[in-house]
């Protein structure tokens, strides 16, 4: 059996249709950090999810906080706009899952209703299926992962849908978090500079929209690019601010 662990916060432009694709799993176990919208109303409404609420204090002790709330021990560990593909579902119930693996699917990515094949945004491939008892996501306070140590990585034939950006206050919201997030977990491990978030910043939207073929998006190309330029150069410009402040 597997119990999906999700992390929550104002999710409910997306929340109905990813949880209708979670029906056949045993559990969600659903972390809430605070909604304010009616995601919580959702929820209420699967018999098979079980709500809990806690303070944020990083993506990876989140997840491993839902881990340890679930009776099973095996996790597929998802965000709320993740949609999980037939495909995927019929993957995962027909394998015999091997306790010493760790498992990975690739993610779909869309923006503006598009499926997005550029920018470094198609058929990203994250680890997100494991067994609690031989692993767990590191404490990161944001881009966690899975510990690798004494494990083996297999990759599933199948995706995921990905529906993170819908709108531009969805862009400008993650970046605020991550962008903070980033600082935090970066002092002082990480030098900085303003010359190096403008370096950052500039190399991140060459990156996405030449060397990652943006232009071939478009209008959502465009976009998509001078977001990731703006992540990397608040990055690096929040890190030499908090690396500079005199407590």
């Amino acid at each position: 059996m597997i119990s999906v662990v999700m992390l929550c916060k104002n999710s409910s432009d997306t929340l109905t249709k990813v949880l209708d694709e979670l029906v056949a799993f045993d559990e969600v176990i659903l972390i809430d950090t605070g909604s304010t919208d009616n995601s919580l109303d959702i929820a209420k409404n699967y018999k098979n999810v079980k709500i809990f609420s806690k303070k944020f204090d990083g993506f990876g002790n989140l997840r491993n906080a839902g881990a340890k709330l679930s009776k099973n021990d095996w996790i597929l560990a998802l965000d709320t706009d993740e949609v999980v593909s037939l495909g995927l579902k019929n993957e995962i119930f027909s394998k015999k899952l091997d306790p010493n693996n760790i498992y990975g699917f690739s993610f779909l990515n869309f923006y503006n209703n598009k499926l997005i094949k550029c920018c470094g945004w198609h058929r990203e491939k994250h680890l997100r299926l494991y067994n609690k008892n031989k692993t767990s996501f590191s404490k990161s306070l944001v881009h966690e992962k899975l510990l690798e140590e004494n494990v083996k990585i297999e990759y599933l034939e199948s995706s995921v849908s990905h529906f993170s950006y819908r709108k531009t206050d969805d862009f400008l919201q993650k970046m605020i978090k991550y962008t903070t997030l980033f600082a935090e977990q970066n002092k002082n491990k990480k030098k900085s500079s303003l010359s190096k978030a403008i370096f950052h910043g500039l190399f991140a939207f060459f990156k996405s929209y030449i060397l990652k073929k943006g232009f071939l998006a478009k209008k959502e190309g465009f976009i998509i690019s001078v977001y990731n330029a703006n992540v990397a150069f608040y990055k690096y410009l929040k890190l030499y601010e908090l690396n500079n402040k005199k407590d």
